[in-house]
């Protein structure tokens, strides 16, 4: 990447640093993770992470201080020291293991092995630090697809050739999320991804005679619900969860930006009809307060015992079957609601590593992913669930597994995470992942062209044109960096 372009990026990155893709499952304000644009801002310092997070019932795992693990061996010399940084899990026992485990491996592969673990939100302005300063850590886990980073890391084509010929094809998700057709570059590497479901008040549905199984029984038991108290619980905001709530419904009405062939198809019947629905949905069964969500508003919502649904990855119930053990038992698990076309929701989070330029440890890097899915029977357990494996070999009998957690009631509460690779698709979809995507996800267009419809602040013609025009435009920034 030239000088200008790299800084153009890196401004953007620091810039908006609070509000993007990265506030998954709650937490602070949303941290983007994505594209360049004409932009000032400080520039983030490589060394001045945040280690604190809001106190949210589902953001036990992200308090963590961003404190490195350091593992080193007397055996260690002239091997070189290999630097890991990632989130901090919002299942706080993935992060022991993996701790654990980095441990075991620095000692079998006689290095030393740095592993920092930093608040979810503190990611964008720290890989943003990294590439200015061309120094930092050699593996650098996102939480969504870092599309615009691709001239920034190495390609990873000799890896995944690698995996394949070991657990063969990882589920279309990983691709389609990571992989550029137009370069040809895998240019991240996704150990594991979280699925999205329905997480609904089973008492509360039983009372209304409600079925969360699709978007239109959601609207009628809301309608029910809402006077008693017990709103639906689907963001209107500019944060995460609302942006994947509205793609989910776009889908099942079978809208979407693009079509697989990149061809923008935003301005359709189908868009329309997705966005009258979500109208009805905002009016008739949720509060206002939803104008005003962060990415952890949800999970606040549903844990208070005031929520009957939300949409959102399963560590929001892990939390309250830890704090809340009696409000658990009437927590269920659902797959993301069909519409009228079809039955599609993104995945809640995307473990995406790259490996920078300028690392000076790219083939060990490389081997620490490859024996990580090695290992991944012991890191999807100790997830309890939460990291589904890209290569699905590598843990084959883990929808075998969801089906019984001793520890849930009932016991087989997560069996439907299971049916997850079947209706899971990447942001893009039908299209692949890219960078014109990421930063439409970023900028909450898609967001704000629901929300001012669902207030009444634009007409659906009006919101429509608005949001094509701003897709327009950053579809065509992107071709002509040659990315899409």
């Amino acid at each position: 990447m030239n000088a200008f372009t790299r800084r153009r990026l890196l401004q953007w990155a620091a810039a908006t640093a609070a509000t993007g893709l990265l506030a998954s499952c709650g937490g602070g304000g949303a941290t983007p993770t994505t594209a360049p644009q004409s932009g000032g801002g400080a520039q983030a310092s490589p060394t001045a992470a945040a280690t604190s997070a809001a106190a949210t019932p589902t953001k036990a795992a992200s308090t963590a201080v961003a404190t490195p693990t350091v593992i080193t061996t007397s055996q260690a010399k002239g091997t070189g020291t290999l630097k890991i940084l990632q989130w901090s899990h919002f299942v706080p026992d993935y992060d022991k293991w993996f701790d654990q485990y980095v441990q075991k491996w620095a000692q079998q592969n006689n290095v030393t092995v740095v592993s920092d673990h930093i608040n979810y939100a503190d990611i964008p302005a720290r890989a943003a630090a990294e590439v200015s300063a061309q120094s930092g850590h050699d593996l650098f886990a996102f939480g969504f697809p870092p599309a615009q980073y691709e001239t920034e890391v190495v390609p990873l084509n000799d890896l995944v050739s690698q995996l394949k010929q070991k657990y063969g094809d990882p589920y279309p998700l990983y691709e389609r999320s990571c992989h550029n057709p137009k370069t040809d570059k895998w240019f991240a590497f996704m150990d594991f991804w979280a699925v999205d479901p329905i997480l609904y008040r089973t008492d509360l549905f039983q009372q209304v005679g409600g079925n969360p199984d699709t978007w239109e029984g959601i609207l009628e038991a809301g309608r029910k619900l809402k006077p008693k108290g017990t709103p639906i619980g689907i963001g209107f905001s500019p944060e995460i969860d609302t942006g994947m709530a509205m793609r989910t419904i776009m889908w099942g009405f079978g809208a979407s930006i693009q079509d697989a062939n990149g061809n923008i198809v935003l301005d359709s019947p189908e868009t329309r009809d997705a966005l009258k629905f979500a109208a009805s949905l905002f009016k008739d069964a949720e509060t206002e307060e939803v104008l005003a969500w962060d990415a952890s508003s949800n999970n606040r919502l549903l844990a208070s015992g005031r929520g009957a649904l939300i949409l959102n990855a399963i560590s929001a119930l892990r939390t309250i079957e830890s704090t809340y053990p009696d409000l658990a038992k009437n927590v269920g698990v659902a797959k993301t609601p069909a519409g009228p076309k079809d039955r599609r929701g993104s995945a809640h989070w995307f473990n995406c590593f790259v490996i920078w330029k300028f690392s000076p440890n790219v083939d060990l890097a490389k081997k620490f992913l490859l024996d990580l899915v090695d290992n991944y029977k012991e890191a999807f357990t100790a997830s309890r669930f939460y990291n589904v494996p890209s290569f699905p070999k590598a843990v084959p009998d883990w929808q075998e597994q969801v089906k019984n957690d001793p520890k849930a009631t009932p016991p087989d509460k997560y069996t439907v995470l299971g049916t997850a690779p079947d209706w899971t698709v990447n942001i893009g979809y039908p299209g692949y992942m890219n960078a014109a995507e990421a930063e439409i996800f970023d900028r909450w267009i898609i967001n704000d062209m629901f929300t001012k419809v669902a207030t009444g602040k634009a007409s659906v013609d009006d919101a429509i044109s608005t949001a094509v025009q701003q897709v327009k435009d950053i579809f065509n920034k992107w071709k002509q960096r040659g990315l899409i």
